[in-house]
């Protein structure tokens, strides 16, 4: 019995030790919070690196440009990753939505003002990158085309991707980038896919496996609440529409995917147009259609990744860009008298 108490006394936890392990818990909360980008959103600014100017002083200048999180911790990686001497002084542009290790890294291949500026805003379908990169002379709207139908790229996620010219659609994320003149048509398209990729974090795949939700499932409903939502706080809120319709087996009856199956933009839709002959038309058939209607940015994914908890199953817009949610078929149809 004696031995036994002893052996008890010698593994029970003491205080000191747990306080220690809760520290060190609480130290790499914090480390990990530190190392993420400052905001999901491509806000960019301009940052001058000093000749001679240290990991310290550059850190300090981001943060108080809200560009990281944290100016010991940009500093301490710097160092741990012994480039803290090396990152090379000029002009930057430096988004907000990179991590403190991509602004290093970007910081050691030396100034990138003076390259072509790029912002893609959330929403846009290939047919505008691709029209906005030709317009910056990047490329022609034919190399560019060409890339996106025919050239392979080693991503998991576009496997099951549409052939054609939408076999891209979804997965060219919308974010502000800066490309060298001469820089190929297939390294800048290559650019937006690993952008993509850094949305597929590790928690990010737990969740969709969680959810039974595949990575091109996702992207195309999240495709459709970017297209139908102007306001942040009504994207969950279009998500669980959509959500609860596919759990009752009905058409998602989505306008935006009638705006993808005419290849153009109306302001009003008809109901002739509702019957346009496409497997993109959700008034005409059930479930997703056959891939994304457009990049979605980080907020329409999260929001279907996080969808509102709610038993909607109709929306109609105010008029102010929010919009206004009926569970019933009934209510749809005030709401649709009283705001249209």
């Amino acid at each position: 019995m004696l031995d036994v108490a002893k052996r008890r006394e010698k593994n029970r936890l003491t205080v000191p030790g747990l306080v220690l392990i809760l520290g060190i818990l609480v130290v790499a909360a914090w480390w990990n919070w530190a190392s993420l980008p400052y905001a999901a959103s491509a806000a960019t600014k301009v940052l001058v690196v000093e000749p001679g100017a240290t990991a310290d002083e550059v850190g300090r200048e981001l943060a108080s440009q809200h560009l990281i999180r944290s100016a010991w911790a940009f500093s301490r990686l710097a160092v741990a990753e012994k480039v803290d001497e090396q990152l090379k002084p000029g002009e930057y542009y430096i988004s907000a939505a990179l991590s403190p290790e991509e602004i290093i890294n970007l910081l050691l291949k030396g100034p990138n003002v003076g390259m072509v500026h790029v912002t893609v805003p959330e929403g846009y379908t290939t047919k505008q990158i691709i029209a906005l990169l030709a317009a910056k002379g990047l490329g022609t709207q034919q190399s560019f085309e060409n890339v996106v139908e025919k050239d392979s790229f080693p991503y998991s996620f576009l496997r099951g991707a549409p052939a054609g010219p939408f076999r891209l659609e979804g997965f060219l994320f919308p974010d502000t980038y800066f490309f060298k003149k001469g820089t190929s048509p297939h390294d800048i398209i290559n650019t937006f896919l690993q952008r993509f990729s850094r949305e597929l974090t590790p928690a990010v795949q737990t969740e969709l496996q969680k959810e039974g939700l595949s990575v091109h499932d996702w992207v195309t409903l999240s495709s459709i609440v970017e297209a139908e939502a102007q306001k942040e706080k009504d994207r969950p809120l279009i998500a669980s529409v959509y959500f609860n319709r596919l759990r009752k087996h009905m058409k998602l009856e989505a306008d935006a995917t009638v705006q993808f199956a005419l290849g153009k933009h109306k302001p009003v839709l008809y109901d002739k147009d509702l019957l346009t002959p496409s497997p993109y038309n959700t008034y005409l058939h059930y479930g997703l259609p056959p891939g994304p209607i457009c990049n979605p940015g980080h907020a329409s994914l999260d929001a279907v990744l996080h969808p509102a908890a709610t038993d909607y199953l109709y929306y109609v817009a105010e008029g102010d860009g929010y919009h206004v949610f009926a569970r019933t078929y009934a209510g749809q149809l005030r709401n649709e008298r009283k705001y249209q």
